[in-house]
């Protein structure tokens, strides 16, 4: 298994629920499910930039979370993903 953990500080819902309506599908072509939706969160130690949308995806494996972020046939999605805020994806595996 191999995980991502998505952070999007939110600055445009409508274009944020563009992206929800394809992003299943985005998911579900590589084999990857949420653990995790959250519309906020809080730092318990330390700290770090900003906080917004905190995600938890779990992928069959590093290849299909890597496939996943850069399937050409994808690229619209992310965009919609990328426009709705400010995200940072981390793959931690």
């Amino acid at each position: 298994m191999a995980y991502v953990y998505v952070n999007l500080v939110l600055e445009d819902a409508d274009k944020m629920a563009a992206y929800r309506t394809k992003a299943g599908a985005a998911l579900k072509k590589h084999g990857a499910k949420p653990l995790i939706s959250t519309p906020s969160q809080t730092v318990i130690e330390g700290s770090r930039d900003e906080t917004g949308i905190g995600v938890i995806l779990e992928f069959p494996d590093v290849a299909a979370a890597k496939a996943w972020i850069t399937d050409p046939e994808l690229q619209e999605t992310h965009a919609l993903r990328r426009s709705a805020g400010r995200s940072a994806i981390t793959l931690l595996a």
